[in-house]
């Protein structure tokens, strides 16, 4: 071999592990942020517009058409708002309690229907359909249900010999009527992620555990639930921002109030308040603001507490 050869050869292969050790970049491929284009304009309008008002209009008072700076003195007002604690305790209430018993029922139904069900395309279709219908239709089914005189829920309780229970319009009942109606109405969502959590999982565990004769529940102790632990992340994740950003069922549910003396009033409902009703639209975003960080700071919390758990 000749000394040109080598060398040709030998910078072909340094070109080649260079090559290698390139790695994609959308700088490198204009043509990547050509395709990414209408996306990244629907995200720009709906998703960072949206958010770059939000903080603008909290540091301003007057109308919307007139906005006059007055720095941090809209976030004072609302941290000393007695409403706005109401507000933000409710709603830390109402995550604290549907998301983890919401998950369990969740992870009890969809276990069920997986292992003891035959036709579980029909179940998984009936489980799914309220999914798919509008939170107003359901909150309206909802009032007729808890309702003191004619509610099909206090007519139940009437053969245990169990008097009617005020569930809408008694301030102490608010927060419960509204967090068994957040429960319901966040069962199908789980359900079917679960059931495509539960379908992934190897067949063979099963079979090696039953085997060396391993019970049910410890399968699904050792088996079913560290596989699922992904899904439940995610799952608790998506549920958690969900239920801090509940308004479309307290709005429906007690009629397009929070309930007796906002009983039920949580962040997003005196964020709603705040702007379209008392049209202090500077106080409204700094709420927004708020609810925004605490979300934030909450969601970060847990990733580090469940990625300490699953470890």
């Amino acid at each position: 071999m000749t000394t040109v050869k080598f060398i040709y050869l030998m910078k072909m292969e340094q070109g080649y592990i260079n090559m290698r050790k390139l790695k994609y970049s959308a700088e490198n491929s204009p043509k990547a942020w050509l395709f990414l284009l209408p996306a990244l304009i629907i995200i720009g309008i709906f998703n960072v517009l949206p958010l770059y008002k939000t903080f603008y209009i909290s540091l301003h008072t007057g109308t919307l058409n007139n906005l006059r700076f007055n720095g941090l003195q809209n976030f004072s007002i609302v941290l000393q708002d007695a409403r706005f604690h109401t507000a933000i305790k409710n709603t830390a209430l109402y995550a604290g309690v549907v998301v983890p018993i919401g998950l369990i029922i969740s992870m009890i139904i969809a276990v069920t229907i997986f292992d003891k069900i035959k036709n579980k395309a029909i179940f998984e279709t009936i489980f799914f359909i309220p999914y798919l219908t509008s939170v107003i239709a359901i909150g309206i089914v909802f009032r007729f249900l808890f309702n003191e005189q004619y509610g099909f829920i206090n007519y139940m309780l009437s053969w245990f010999g169990i008097e009617a229970i005020n569930f809408l319009n008694d301030p102490s009942m608010s927060m419960t009527s509204l967090i068994i109606f957040g429960i319901w109405s966040g069962l199908a969502f789980n359900i079917i992620i679960l059931l495509s959590g539960l379908r992934n999982i190897d067949d063979s565990y099963y079979k090696v555990a039953d085997m060396f004769g391993a019970t049910k529940k410890e399968q699904f102790f050792r088996i079913t639930l560290p596989q699922m632990i992904p899904i439940i992340t995610f799952l608790l994740m998506v549920n958690f921002i969900n239920a801090f950003k509940v308004y479309a069922q307290v709005y429906s549910l007690f009629n397009a109030s929070a309930g007796i003396a906002n009983s039920a009033s949580t962040g997003v409902f005196y964020i709603f308040t705040k702007f379209w009703q008392e049209h202090r639209y500077g106080q409204g975003m700094a709420a927004a603001v708020i609810l925004f960080f605490l979300i934030l700071f909450f969601t970060v919390i847990q990733n580090w507490v469940l990625k300490k758990i699953s470890k």
